[in-house]
C-alpha cells in the first residue's frame, strides 16, 4: 500500500509540474497565433481530438519520468549490481560512466546535441519501417496541429525513443540533474514547434526547428522531411531538410489510413486491437 501511495504522489506530482506550463502555453500560443497564424481558421480549443490531446498531456509525462527511472534502476540493480538506496542515490546524483567526471554545462551541451542526432534516426526508423510506423502514426493523426497536439505519441514511441536514449545518456555519466534543465525546456519547444504560427526563423531556421518547419513535417506532401525536433542542422546535413520559399504548410494527418480517435484505441490500434 504505501507503495502504491508513494507512486500515485509521483504521479500526481510531475502533473501538477506540468500543469503551469499548459496553461502558460495555452494563453500564449492562443495569443501569438490569433497575431501570426499559419493557417487561419479556429483556435486551438475547438481543434478535433483535443480530448485526446489532453489525455495524452496526462500521460506521456509520467511515462517519461518512470519510464527513465524504472529502466536506469533496473540496469543499475541487476546489470551494475548496484543494491543499495543510498548506492542508486550517489549514482544518478554524480554519475559513474565516462561523462561524469565533465563539467554539468559540458554534460548539458554533449546531451543536447548527441541526444538530438540519436532521436533524429530513431524518428527516421520510425517512418521507415511498417511496425513502428503505426505506433508513430498515432503522434501524426491529428489533423489539426496545434501546440497541444505535441504530447500525441503512443508509448511504446516514447519508450524506444526519448526514454531509451535517456537511460543511454544517464549510463554513460550524463547526471541527473541534466533532465532538471531539459525538461521544461523539452516541453516548451517541443509545444513551440507544433503551435499554429507562420514563424520560419529566417535564416536561423537550417540551425534550429521552428512552427513552419515541423508542420511540414505533418503534412501529407512532406511527412519524410524535417525529422529533427530542436536542431533543423540534422535535416539540412542529412538531406531532409525541406522550406519551400513562400509557402505555408497545410493539409495535416496521414491521408486515407485513419486511425480511431479517442484515447484508448489509439493506444490499442498499433496492437491490432
Amino acid at each position: 500500500m504505501d507503495l502504491l501511495l508513494a507512486f500515485a504522489e509521483g504521479i500526481a506530482h510531475t502533473l501538477l509540474r506540468v500543469a503551469p506550463y499548459l496553461a502558460a502555453m495555452g494563453v500564449l500560443f492562443a495569443a501569438l497565433s490569433a497575431w501570426s497564424p499559419c493557417n487561419a481558421g479556429k483556435p486551438w480549443w475547438n481543434k478535433r481530438g483535443l480530448v485526446t490531446d489532453i489525455c495524452f498531456w496526462m500521460v506521456v509525462p509520467v511515462l517519461q519520468r518512470y519510464g527513465r527511472i524504472g529502466l536506469a534502476v533496473a540496469i543499475a540493480v541487476f546489470i551494475l549490481g548496484i543494491g543499495t538506496t543510498d548506492g542508486l542515490v550517489k549514482y544518478f546524483d554524480h554519475g559513474h560512466g565516462p561523462l561524469s567526471t565533465l563539467p554539468f554545462w559540458v554534460q548539458l551541451a554533449i546531451y543536447m546535441l548527441v541526444s538530438e542526432f540519436c532521436l533524429y534516426w530513431i524518428h527516421r526508423a520510425f517512418h521507415g519501417s511498417n511496425t513502428l510506423w503505426r505506433f508513430h502514426s498515432v503522434h501524426h493523426n491529428s489533423e489539426d496541429v496545434e501546440w497541444i497536439s505535441a504530447a500525441r505519441f503512443h508509448p511504446i514511441n516514447i519508450l524506444f525513443g526519448t526514454v531509451a536514449v535517456d537511460v543511454i545518456s544517464l549510463m554513460s555519466g550524463i547526471t541527473s540533474d541534466v533532465f532538471l534543465v531539459v525538461a521544461p525546456f523539452a516541453t516548451v519547444s517541443s509545444a513551440f514547434v507544433h503551435a499554429n504560427l507562420d514563424w520560419t526563423l529566417g535564416p536561423f531556421k537550417y540551425v534550429l526547428a521552428g512552427p513552419v518547419f515541423h508542420r511540414w513535417h505533418h503534412t501529407l506532401e512532406a511527412g519524410n522531411k524535417n525529422f529533427a525536433g530542436t536542431f533543423s542542422l540534422f535535416d539540412w546535413m542529412f538531406g531532409t531538410f525541406h522550406m519551400p520559399q513562400g509557402e505555408l504548410p497545410e493539409n495535416y494527418g496521414i491521408g486515407e489510413e485513419r486511425l480511431p480517435e479517442s484515447f484508448g484505441r489509439q493506444i490499442l490500434y498499433p496492437l491490432g486491437a
